[in-house]
């Protein structure tokens, strides 16, 4: 599995990730970003180009190795201070309130202990601070419910982790946050992947 996990999977992330219909998601989310940015599970940087200029440095957090070695490579402002971070979530290696903004793209539904890596970014933001999000999750149709419920096992194995099934609005709240925007609905695909929750949350 290791040759899957560090070779393939890498890639097969970055090919789904390059999706046209996640673009207005990332036009919206990325563009709410404002001073020290965050980002969690910053993969090939597919975000990068999207950071404008209320943006003043982002710290690209990843625990792929492979990951961030593309993401090095992704189009961006060239002036813009980008510094990677190989690291987890759920220990991210920052001062408390030390950052304006995280932002979270189709990433909470891998990470293993999502509730602790919520915590974990509820404290590097500043009081004023935003965490900034879209992700795909539990639908609210029970017939989409048990097909996620059902292939979530197997998809976990071939897909880096991925949860097709986790309650995202009840994932953020837990961790210590109170929303002030949500978007839910479908995207065109196959629906037990692609309910997508977006929107943005304080710290409580």
């Amino acid at each position: 599995m290791s040759f899957y996990n560090d070779v393939i999977l890498p890639r097969l992330c970055h090919l789904s990730m390059r999706n046209k219909r996640l673009v207005p998601y990332r036009e919206r989310v990325i563009g709410g970003a404002q001073g020290c940015i965050l980002e969690i599970g910053v993969g090939s940087g597919m975000n990068l180009p999207f950071y404008g200029y209320g943006v003043h440095e982002i710290l690209a957090l990843d625990p792929a190795a492979q990951l961030i070695d593309m993401a090095r490579e992704a189009p961006y402002r060239r002036e813009l201070p980008v510094r990677f971070l190989a690291a987890s979530a759920e220990e991210i290696p920052l001062e408390d309130q030390s950052v304006d903004t995280v932002v979270t793209t189709w990433t909470l539904c891998t990470i293993p202990k999502a509730g602790a890596a919520l915590s974990e970014m509820r404290r590097v933001l500043r009081p004023s601070g935003r965490l900034l999000f879209v992700e795909h999750g539990l639908a609210p149709d029970e017939s989409v419910r048990r097909w996620q419920n059902w292939l979530t096992p197997a998809w976990r194995r071939i897909s880096g982790g991925c949860h097709l099934n986790r309650p995202i609005r009840a994932m953020i709240e837990a961790g210590g946050f109170r929303l002030d925007r949500l978007q839910t609905g479908y995207m065109p695909g196959p629906k037990p992947m692609t309910y997508m929750y977006e929107g943005s949350a304080r710290p409580k």
